[in-house]
């Protein structure tokens, strides 16, 4: 019972935390939870396919992973409500925006890389979840860099998770799909 009663709680805290923002996920007029929740899922088959992985540290970083970056919430607020080693774990998965935007995913990987595998998985996860059907504003351009970067995070990360690493790589194969084909002329 302990692993439902930490995922209702950070589901929670995390839901009315996005919804202050009116956060949707991108491209839809889905509330963001779904995209917390679907990242969530993942973590959760992917911890039956994984030796020695400790689902509760991981569905609660998995739940929260956007707090920090994407709406008013503290490294603070996080560590008061559930523990510094959680406060570490959303910090590290935030883009640091002092940064030059091209640094960013590669400072992010670093910190990634420094912490518990189980965070590992919760980026290969938030974007095995984010290789959906890209927003229909985005160019071919746009939806090349993304699939590239996903790319990056596969092969940074793949060690981390074995069952989500795999994931990752069909998606982006899928993901190859939604880019147009360049034509000759």
């Amino acid at each position: 019972m302990k692993t439902q009663s930490l995922y209702q709680k950070a589901i929670k805290f995390a839901a009315s935390k996005h919804a202050e923002q009116n956060q949707t996920v991108p491209g839809t007029n889905l509330p963001y939870v779904v995209h917390l929740s679907n990242v969530a899922m993942e973590i959760m088959i992917a911890s039956f396919y994984t030796d020695d992985f400790d689902l509760d540290f991981a569905v609660q970083v998995a739940l929260l992973h956007d707090t920090i970056e994407d709406t008013c919430t503290t490294f603070d607020e996080l560590e008061t409500e559930f523990g510094t080693d959680i406060a570490k774990a959303v910090l590290a998965l935030t883009k640091n925006n002092s940064l030059p935007k091209e640094q960013q995913m590669n400072d992010s990987l670093k910190r990634i890389k420094s912490i518990p595998t189980e965070i590992w998985a919760v980026k290969l996860a938030d974007r095995i979840t984010n290789l959906q059907p890209p927003p229909p504003h985005w160019d071919n351009d746009r939806k090349n860099r993304y699939r590239e970067e996903a790319k990056l995070i596969h092969s940074e990360l793949k060690y981390g998770n074995e069952f989500l690493a795999k994931r990752l790589e069909g998606k982006i194969e899928e993901y190859g799909g939604f880019l147009e084909s360049e034509s000759t002329t």
